[in-house]
């Protein structure tokens, strides 16, 4: 299944850092690779037409409802309604953020039934006691109005990141709903290393949990109790993307350190090995041990070095680039490029590399199968990719 792609409709009443996320240098694309860069509202000339839809203030995630309109996050504490005629209202009711560094509003996800049960989850940074804090998933309910804007009520935080740590970084909180109705969130491991392998802590882990925030029975460490209970795999750093394929298979990226960046098959109770190994090193120089020194750890299926900072993550399966149906789309954020990712089974491989000259935050499929990208920073725009010629 596709990362939030839903396509039944909607009914009107319905819920300081520092890091690698914040990467400045621009690798080249690689030779052999195609480079594009995509102009607006003009054709591309590598199957891609593209468009300018709208504009938003540091906008993180954007997910589609049933009926084609779009919510977008903006990591200060909005939420905006896009309709299919292009006219941007705010969501009342969203959550009180901890905004800074890579922290503030984060995800946003309808649950997959939410023509019948009225459910959007949101996933966040939330402030703790003195300077500590973590990141937070709640679900409410959606209610949509007439002229644009509408409502979120009944919010319900669902889970925390355990415990809260100082800082903004790594909060990675991304949200997947599988085909079976199970939730899933990547937690990054706020950038404290030793919690990734710390079962007494869900950070640095891959979370599965039923709708409602409670745990599966059949969850590999459930046995264990506590928040070991929640974790599907362990030893994860900073998980910015998310997605399903058409058979149920789960892939995530995640940014790695000074080189390093990883995407994942992610493989019941397997462990991923950070921070005892990565593919790249530690910002001041010294040495991680590679992932072939260790075969006890699960190694990724891509790494990159140079980085290509990836955020947001799609597996295509529209029809407008049939082409491209199952393969993967990750947005970058220091590379500033759309990544087309080709699979087969359990491998994966970096296809293409299209340029976009600008940082991308997320990448999403819509209900017609055009493509669309959040830009990153304070005057990013939202794009529609299309084909084209």
């Amino acid at each position: 299944m596709n990362r939030k792609l839903l396509s039944t409709a909607l009914v009107l009443a319905l819920s300081g850092c520092n890091g690698s996320e914040e990467r400045t240098a621009t690798p080249p694309v690689k030779a052999g690779e195609a480079a594009l860069n995509v102009p607006v509202d003009a054709p591309s000339g590598g199957g891609f037409a593209s468009q300018v839809l709208a504009q938003f203030d540091e906008p993180w995630a954007m997910s589609f409802l049933p009926n084609g309109d779009l919510l977008v996050t903006e990591k200060r504490g909005a939420i905006k309604r896009m309709d299919a005629t292009g006219k941007v209202g705010t969501i009342s009711g969203a959550p009180t953020v901890d905004y800074g560094g890579q922290g503030g509003l984060g995800d946003i996800l309808p649950h997959p039934r939410i023509t019948e049960n009225g459910w959007v989850y949101l996933s966040y940074a939330e402030a703790g006691d003195g300077d500590l804090r973590g990141a937070a998933v709640a679900r409410a309910q959606l209610t949509l109005d007439d002229v644009g804007g509408g409502a979120l009520g009944e919010l319900q935080v669902i889970w925390r990141q355990v415990p809260k740590m100082s800082g903004r970084g790594h909060y990675g909180h991304r949200l997947a709903f599988d085909r079976d109705g199970m939730l899933w969130i990547s937690s990054g491991d706020r950038q404290k290393f030793d919690p990734a392998q710390d079962m007494a802590s869900n950070l640095g882990k891959t979370i599965r949990l039923h709708d409602d925030g409670s745990i599966p029975k059949d969850n590999p460490f459930a046995d264990q109790g506590g928040v070991a209970a929640e974790v599907w795999s362990l030893g994860h750093r900073n998980p910015l993307g998310i997605a399903f394929n058409a058979e149920g298979a789960l892939w995530m990226h995640e940014m790695g350190p000074a080189g390093g960046d990883e995407l994942n098959l992610i493989e019941r109770a397997s462990n991923y090995g950070w921070p005892l190994v990565s593919n790249g090193n530690h910002y001041d120089g010294k040495d991680i041990p590679d992932h072939p020194t260790r075969p006890e750890f699960n190694a990724p299926e891509i790494d990159w070095t140079p980085v290509i900072a990836p955020a947001g993550f799609i597996i295509y399966s529209g029809t407008q680039f049939p082409q491209w149906q199952g393969d993967g789309f990750i947005g970058g954020l220091a590379s500033q490029a759309l990544v087309r990712i080709e699979f087969d089974g359990n491998t994966a491989r970096e296809a293409e590399r299209f340029a976009m000259g600008q940082r991308i935050r997320d990448v999403e499929q819509a209900p017609d199968g055009a493509i669309w990208l959040l830009e990153d920073g304070s005057t990013a725009r939202l794009l529609r990719l299309h084909a084209g010629s």
